[in-house]
């Protein structure tokens, strides 16, 4: 059995990765053999899937930022669909990536319609279509949602609302739960993380997570890293621990963080940065599928967001664009669970007092811990990978 998988940038690796371990895990129970070629990053190549074009380094939001990866995201569709048109696969698995996916979902129903299609973390258009939002976006949402419909074969969802939305669509469509509540399962509590990665148990931790993408390293490390400033000021002894998302943003985090004399230690094996986020008491992060681990490892966050200012105005300013939420963690259960800081108000000055109050009011904290413990019990058993795997080997041994 062959399957081609497509995903991009960092987030959409480390689930792509934990999709095809669970499919090989899987194929070999129901004596399978499978061969898993994808569009993804190192972590799926490590998983065993074959790697035809790397897209971690490729990803961004908004309009000018994503400029520069115009020509190298086309080079590396046409590498896929010549691909796809002489290797058809007996299946296709989407996974987020929206503009580029929907490409090649596209691209398969018009020229191998044979092959199924099931997108897995299909396209957010139902944060989009929230409570009936902004007419533009209603409009943008509800043409990803007929471009998914046209596209796809299967969702297999990992929000609750997001199967909801998809199922009134009439979409075929499952609920399998949330990848990361296995995979963060396995990772220790506080005082072992700290033990395994040589901290002091007492000492006040403090992770900062600002980048996956060069522009986030351009918006919001500056304000992160003034921040931890402050902090430091105001919590003495505190150290930071630095997680490097990509090998080539090491030498400007070490530059930021000395730069500002931070207590800081840069986390390089992507191994250790779970156990850099479970031995924090605090994570200043960027938003994005990290917040979930974060929320996973029960440690308190302040969650950024920033663009180009261009982007920002034509897109809120001009266009009205409104979503309820940025960060998924209040999108699983649509709430505020943690504080989200969006474009202005993600200064510095802002970022210390949201953060210092997780050290100076108990309640909060406890409440936080609260939400998310809710917030977990929606996210399924630990199951969704196996869940999934043997959902797309059924419907690609049925189809055979």
């Amino acid at each position: 059995m062959h399957i081609f998988i497509s995903t991009g940038e960092v987030s959409g690796d480390l689930q792509g990765s934990l999709l095809v371990e669970a499919l090989f895990r899987q194929a070999e129970a129901l004596d399978i053999d499978l061969k898993i070629t994808a569009l993804g990053g190192d972590r799926m190549a490590k998983a065993g899937a074959m790697l035809l074009g790397n897209t971690t380094k490729i990803g961004s939001i908004g309009l000018i930022e994503a400029l520069p990866f115009i020509i190298p995201t086309l080079r590396l569709q046409r590498r896929a669909k010549k691909y796809l048109q002489e290797n058809p696969p007996d299946i296709l698995i989407l996974i987020d990536y929206v503009g580029p996916n929907l490409a090649i979902g596209e691209f398969i129903r018009r020229h191998l319609p044979q092959v199924p299609v099931i997108y897995y973390i299909a396209p957010q258009a139902w944060v989009w279509s929230f409570e009936g939002r902004c007419t533009q976006w209603l409009t943008k949402a509800l043409e990803h949602s007929e471009a998914v419909a046209r596209v796809t074969d299967r969702i297999l969802a990992i929000f609750p609302e997001e199967a909801r939305y998809f199922a009134e669509y009439g979409v075929d469509v499952k609920w399998v739960g949330h990848p990361l509540v296995g995979h963060m399962a396995k990772y220790p509590p506080k005082p072992i993380a700290r033990e395994q990665l040589g901290l002091n148990p007492d000492q006040t931790i403090v992770t900062l997570l600002p980048a996956s993408r060069r522009q986030e390293l351009k918006y919001l490390l500056p304000v992160i890293v003034k921040a931890a400033q402050n902090i430091q000021q105001q919590i003495p002894g505190v150290k930071f621990l630095v997680p490097v998302a990509l090998p080539q943003y090491r030498k400007t985090l070490e530059d930021a963080v000395n730069g500002a004399g931070l207590n800081a230690i840069l986390i390089e094996d992507p191994q250790q940065v779970p156990l850099a986020i479970a031995a924090a008491d605090l994570a200043i992060t960027k938003s994005g599928t990290v917040n979930l681990e974060i929320a996973l490892l029960n440690v308190p966050q302040v969650v950024l967001y920033k663009v180009h200012p261009f982007t920002y105005w034509l897109s809120h300013i001009v266009l009205k664009f409104s979503i309820p939420f940025m960060c998924p963690v209040n999108l699983m259960l649509m709430r505020a669970i943690v504080p989200e800081l969006l474009q202005h108000e993600a200064s510095a000055d802002r970022i210390t007092q949201e953060s210092l109050a997780f050290f100076r009011n108990p309640e909060r904290r406890e409440q936080l811990l609260h939400d998310y413990a809710e917030m977990r019990a929606a996210m399924g058993d630990g199951s969704t990978c196996d869940v999934a795997a043997i959902d797309i080997l059924n419907y690609s041994t049925a189809k055979i």
